[in-house]
């Protein structure tokens, strides 16, 4: 499998994520963008999630069908359920569509996975789809893969 590579304005991989992306700021998304999609790709999907939620793994942003041709997303995406590229916004774990920001209990830092994979179709999935669902559809057609990690703690 090929990888792609991802990178964040504002932090670098294995960081601390600026208070403007999370709940302590202005809760909005980052600027991502990546290197390496492979040429037959159909689509890219996006998955962040924080991995030392008290819980168990909690989603912050499922971002699917995005042209494979992007290789940036913008500063503040929208929470639209479906975005003017055709891109569709899933769940999170907060209950609704669109980024949702590091919003963990105090404490001590929690790890946060930006994680971008090509696919060789595009998803059929309507919007709102559950991390797992969007896992299920994209299983066996993953043709690279890349992730940064943010660090945060209140």
């Amino acid at each position: 499998m090929e990888n792609i590579s991802i990178s964040a304005e504002g932090f670098k991989d294995g960081t601390t994520i600026p208070d403007v992306y999370t709940c302590k700021g202005k809760d909005i998304s980052p600027s991502l963008s990546w290197k390496g999609i492979p040429a037959q790709t159909k689509s890219i999907a996006l998955i962040m999630e924080d991995a030392d939620a008290p819980g168990g793994t909690f989603i912050h942003w499922t971002l699917y069908n995005v042209p494979p041709q992007t290789q940036k997303l913008p500063e503040g995406m929208p929470h639209d359920k479906i975005l003017a590229d055709g891109s569709i916004q899933g769940m999170t774990d907060f209950g609704r569509k669109g980024y949702g920001g590091p919003c963990p209990p105090p404490g001590k830092p929690h790890r946060y996975y930006f994680k971008i994979y090509a696919l060789d179709l595009k998803i059929d999935l309507a919007p709102g789809a559950s991390k797992k669902q969007l896992e299920n559809a994209m299983a066996g057609h993953i043709l690279a893969k890349g992730e940064i990690l943010g660090m945060y703690k209140r």
